[in-house]
């Protein structure tokens, strides 16, 4: 395609990004799962006398359990559409990330299929995690020590 009939069929659609009303929808809506995971941990501390810490355990498999069921039921994706990054950002994401690669590779059985491909869109989040928490890690150590 020449770049004047990119240029004309560009010009008769262009992009409506409106960045202030989706950062306004992420927000609220990555705040409206924060609320509602300190609501749980909240509900499991004071109906089961549970600790914080394993009322947090719960919380977290909880949200990792439904990510991944809405993922496999397919309409994760559509609430991504509606709710943008602030459905994304939270463990919600990660857990979607896995499942969806997993969905989309199971037809080459689980070795091939599954397991070589579970980790191929959460991989570089793990990877430059663990790159960036090690570098702040030996920094501290090399300002101010472990305390």
């Amino acid at each position: 395609m020449r770049n004047t009939k990119y240029e004309k069929i560009s010009k008769r659609h262009p992009v409506t990004e409106t960045r202030l009303e989706n950062a306004l929808i992420s927000f609220l809506a990555g705040g409206f799962i924060g609320f509602l995971a300190e609501a749980l941990i909240e509900i499991f501390m004071h109906f089961f006398s549970m600790a914080r810490v394993d009322a947090s355990v719960l919380m977290i498999v909880i949200f990792i359990f439904f990510a991944s069921f809405f993922t496999a039921l397919g309409f994760f994706d559509r609430m991504v559409q509606v709710f943008k990054c602030g459905l994304l950002i939270p463990i919600t994401g990660f857990a979607h990330s896995l499942t969806s690669s997993a969905i989309d590779y199971r037809g080459e059985g689980l070795i091939y299929g599954i397991g070589s491909n579970l980790f191929k869109l959460a991989g570089s989040v793990i990877v430059y995690g663990i790159v960036s928490s090690s570098l702040l890690g030996m920094i501290r150590f090399l300002l101010g020590g472990i305390s």
